[in-house]
């Protein structure tokens, strides 16, 4: 994907802005300022640069004037089609721009499907969650969606977002309260069982008392008390040897100590010698005094030999069962404490929680009656609001209520349902919106509700919203639109001269056959051809009667 115009051939239509244009100014968001697509349908190529206000999409019946609509609807995510892919060529590529953003949907024929965002490769959800925020399309039959009640409700509470954000926190912390109590009760049996355990497990290590390092020591103990007697004949055949025998160590030390009395009076070499002869004869008399002691000692102690061994028998079982070592038996004895903490707050907070919970009821049910009470005060003005431009879309006689029935418990929109009651007829009694609205009812009933509440993007795009009407209802609906497009950039595509007539960018998608292939482009009208568009488009003629027609309906 590139920011710079890919080179023009003879299908791709780029066309500027016509200077006498309006400048509208649309403050929701950036705006959609250039499409680019390849390869959709019977488009080859396609460049169009977009501005301000309201731009509808003309053209013959067949024309494809609904293929912009594809395109845009890629970008926000829609199911990827191998269908949509021109004939013959290996992928299409939409490409839509937003100021300095830009965002791509590549789709190929094998059903494989790329998302880009400056770039950068994403998710298709990414991809939906970023363009959702900048466009909204209005498909022909997606006025379908009013008949959710999700839908009919969050038009009115959009209008009141303190009192829902107040019973939302409410609810929220109710059935959080409510999920934790439920847990504890069923989990009571499951709960003791564990203390159990875990209390069985913590006296266990907290009895043995484990210090890190002392099994090394304890090893080296029991290695010695085992071993005593071979411990002692070492030592008693040392001292033999040393001092005992009749031919010793020491004798001959201090016979060499001797020997030297007369030299080390005349020589400082060997009078240095002879004094570490006799250190060496101290050192040894030394040693031969603690090999005695050593030696005596034959007899090992049982109660000492059994302590050692009891002790190195605890800290093996320790280790069997939490080890393999003290130091993983102490870490498991920390996790052990803090397990039993969390299990008896549990336990005492399954005292409490009832209380809580019966607390947090009644904040619910009290910002539930709040949030009823807003909606019963903002119902019926923005029900009059609707039902004011409804009526000029054609319908004179359209009734609309917004119905609150209560709930027996409360959900998580408040303790009551809202619905759409709704008729188009004279003397008939108001039914939900879904029973009775065709579907051109729902298209304007979907038009007033974009004019009375905005539209939630910069970008808006309607297909055929027009259908099925004529007339004074044309002439309503075009102005309607002409109303959102103040504020919003608005796309249409369309088969009415009215709305067109409103535009302040006309587009025409024409259909042609070049070199045996059919070819669809889009290009901007100018003034002359607008003005011969709109004759077309009322009288399926250029004749001069025509064109006058179309010059009244210009202005």
């Amino acid at each position: 994907m590139t920011r710079k115009a890919r080179p023009r051939d003879e299908t791709t239509q780029t066309a500027p802005l016509p200077t006498a244009a309006p400048a509208l100014t649309v403050d929701a968001g950036p705006s959609l300022t250039r499409l680019e697509v390849r390869n959709l349908a019977t488009i080859r190529t396609l460049d169009l640069h977009f501005g301000a206000g309201l731009s509808v999409f003309t053209g013959e019946t067949g024309a494809g004037k609904s293929i912009i609509v594809d395109a845009l609807g890629l970008l926000l995510g829609s199911r990827s089609n191998t269908d949509l892919i021109r004939t013959g060529e290996d992928d299409l590529l939409v490409t839509g721009f937003w100021n300095d953003d830009a965002a791509s949907r590549r789709v190929t024929s094998q059903g494989r499907s790329t998302a880009r965002l400056d770039g950068e490769v994403v998710t298709l959800r990414e991809l939906q969650d970023w363009a959702q925020r900048r466009l909204t399309i209005h498909w022909q039959h997606s006025a379908v969606s009013l008949l959710g009640p999700a839908n009919q409700r969050a038009l009115l509470d959009r209008q009141l977002p303190g009192e829902l954000a107040a019973y939302t926190a409410a609810y929220r912390a109710w059935t959080d309260a409510r999920t934790r109590l439920d847990a504890l009760r069923a989990s009571e049996r499951e709960r003791a069982r564990q203390l159990d355990l875990l209390q069985f497990q913590a006296t266990e290590i907290t009895e043995v008392n484990p210090t890190p390092g002392e099994e090394e020591p304890l090893q080296a103990d029991l290695n010695r008390l085992a071993n005593l007697e071979s411990i002692a004949q070492g030592a008693a055949g040392a001292i033999t040897l040393l001092s005992d025998g009749e031919e010793n160590a020491l004798g001959f030390l201090a016979e060499a100590v001797r020997s030297l009395n007369v030299s080390a009076r005349y020589d400082d070499t060997t009078a240095q010698l002879q004094r570490e002869l006799r250190e060496a004869l101290d050192s040894v008399q030394a040693v031969v005094g603690e090999l005695r002691a050593v030696a005596e000692d034959q007899a090992p102690d049982p109660e000492e030999l059994a302590r050692v061994e009891a002790r190195l028998g605890a800290l093996g079982k320790l280790r069997a069962k939490y080890g393999p070592t003290l130091d993983d038996v102490l870490t498991f004895h920390a996790q052990v404490e803090q397990e039993l903490a969390a299990l008896t707050r549990d336990e005492q907070d399954a005292g409490t929680l009832d209380a809580d919970v019966a607390a947090l009821l009644t904040d619910v049910r009290r910002a539930a009656a709040d949030l009823d009470a807003a909606r019963t005060r903002r119902a019926a003005p923005l029900a009059a609001e609707l039902v004011g431009v409804i009526r000029q879309l054609g319908m004179p006689h359209a009734r609309l209520e917004f119905q609150l029935t209560p709930l027996t418990e409360p959900g998580a929109h408040g303790l009551s349902d809202v619905t759409l009651q709704f008729t188009a007829n004279p003397g008939e009694d108001l039914a939900p919106l879904a029973d009775v609205a065709s579907g051109g009812e729902l298209s304007r009933v979907m038009l007033a509700i974009s004019t009375v509440l905005g539209a939630d993007t910069p970008a808006v795009v309607f297909d055929e919203v027009d259908a099925g009407i004529g007339g004074g209802a044309a002439l309503a609906v075009a102005a309607q639109l002409r109303h959102l497009a103040q504020t919003r950039q608005v796309f249409v595509v369309t088969h009415l001269a009215q709305i067109a007539a409103q535009a302040d960018h006309h587009f025409k998608v024409e259909k042609s056959v070049q070199d045996g292939r059919t070819v669809s482009r889009v290009r901007l009208l100018t003034q002359d051809e607008r003005l011969e568009e709109i004759a077309r488009m009322l009288s399926g003629n250029t004749s001069d009667a025509a064109l006058q027609h179309a010059r009244e309906l210009l202005g």
